[in-house]
């Protein structure tokens, strides 16, 4: 194992801070919170979509918050999501700015009747991230799908 150099109270509490930011957008995703999930980024913000994460040609990109809206908005068409988090990676970090990369396995319900089905996809999210006002808020994020598994559930 790696020796790791201490970090100073300030960088602990950005570091907490940036993984509850990751959490509050999983958590916003399925609370349905398109509102609470557009306000953890910045007015000008980037977000990105490779359906295929070996593609380097975006499915989706925008370029502001108010283009979040029908994204997030989007989920609703699904009976219930759970967003199950990985590992999240923090690669650099100053003052006021960080990028990272983290995990995400969402599971998307649908149902049509008594059938049900899930939509399980494996994803990695890269970040670039802001300090504006002491809160830490998405700047850019990359949606990378690795892969999607669909199934009838019983």
């Amino acid at each position: 194992m790696a020796n790791r150099k201490s970090i100073s109270p300030e960088e602990a509490a950005d570091r907490l801070a940036i993984r509850e930011l990751i959490e509050s957008y999983a958590r916003c995703a399925d609370c349905r919170d398109a509102h609470g999930q557009m306000a953890l980024f910045t007015p000008d913000t980037h977000f990105v979509v490779y359906m295929d994460s070996k593609d380097q040609t975006p499915s989706q990109e925008l370029h502001s918050r108010e283009e979040l809206a029908p994204v997030f908005a989007d989920l609703n068409k699904y009976a219930a999501t759970m967003h199950l988090l990985g590992q999240t990676t923090i690669l650099t970090l100053s003052v006021d700015r960080g990028t990272g990369e983290t995990y995400c396995m969402p599971h998307h319900l649908t149902t049509d009747g008594k059938i049900r089905h899930m939509m399980i996809a494996a994803l990695r999210y890269t970040d670039t991230f802001v300090k504006i006002d002491g809160a830490w808020l998405f700047a850019e994020r990359r949606l990378y799908v690795d892969w999607i598994e669909e199934r009838t559930l019983s």
